[in-house]
This record gives structure tokens, sequence and C-alpha cells, in this order.
């Protein structure tokens, strides 16, 4: 009996990082249709907090301009420094000149998915939720590995 309650409470305690990640069950593996569901039916990133330097729709620059509105997951918004908790996930919803959806642009931090780059899956998507492009993208870390001391976050600054 000892060693069922022992390997209960060893499973639950190994899960309870993934599982309170953000409050809405287990985190999704980092894959492009995966993540997506999650943020649109498991926990509906519209439903999420900004950044707070950071909210509304805002002015932005190539290739995510010209407006974005930039949504995180509650792992982020416990984040009190860098790097973000596991877990973490920030959505940046841009928007054309005339305020018309553009592509959803995603950043997930994944334990052990690529410690050289701070742990994070990259993924692009239509506002229809196809993937463009998904995984370890050069074109996002290059550009965000300018603020790799602040875990390639760009549009909020931990202090």
């Amino acid at each position: 009996m000892k060693l069922l309650l022992l390997t209960f409470l060893g499973i639950n305690l190994a899960l309870a990082p993934a599982l309170a990640a953000v409050g809405d069950g287990p985190m999704p593996p980092p894959q492009a249709p995966a993540l997506w569901d999650y943020i649109t039916k498991t926990s509906p990133y519209t439903k999420w907090g900004q950044w707070p330097d950071y909210s509304g729709v805002r002015r932005s620059r190539s290739p995510h301009g010209p407006y974005n509105q930039v949504y995180v997951n509650q792992a982020a918004l416990n984040s009190t420094k860098a790097p973000l908790n596991y877990g973490a996930i920030q959505v940046k919803a841009t928007q054309t000149k005339d305020g018309k959806p553009k592509d959803v642009v995603v950043m997930y931090k994944a334990k052990g998915y690529s410690p050289e780059t701070g742990d994070w899956f990259w993924a692009m998507y239509t506002p229809q939720g196809r993937p463009l492009a998904a995984g370890k993208l050069a074109e996002c870390i290059r550009c965000h590995s300018a603020m790799s001391e602040n875990d390639y976050v760009l549009v909020h600054q931990f202090r």
C-alpha cells in the first residue's frame, strides 16, 4: 500500500509543473497542430493577459507589421525574470494596416526542445490556423537573439 501511495505521489509531483504551467491541463507537445489546438480551444489566447508594458494593439515592425497585439498565458505572466517559466506562451496576432488579421505568431517555451535557443518552439499560422512554418525557425531566432538575455522576448523587459 505504501509503495502504491508513493508511486501515485511521485507521478503527481512529476506531472505538476506541466499541469500547473497555465492551469488549463497538460501542455501540448512542441508541434504546430497541437499548439494551435491548445491556444484556440483548450486555452484560447484571446482570453489571456498581456504584458503590462506592451498591451493593446501596437504598431509593429517587419515581418510582423504594421500592427499587432500580444497575448501571454499565465505561465509567462508569472515569470518575473528571464528565463521564463516552462509552459510560457506568447502569441502575437498581427494585423494589416486596415486592421484585418494577417497571421498568428507563437513562441512556446518547451523544456528540452532547443536548449541552445532558450527552449523556444516557434510557429506561424494563418488566421484560420494553417501552419506556415514551425520549429527552430532560423529567421525568428536570428531576430530574437538580439534579446537572448531577456529570454528572446522582444516586447517586454524583465527587470
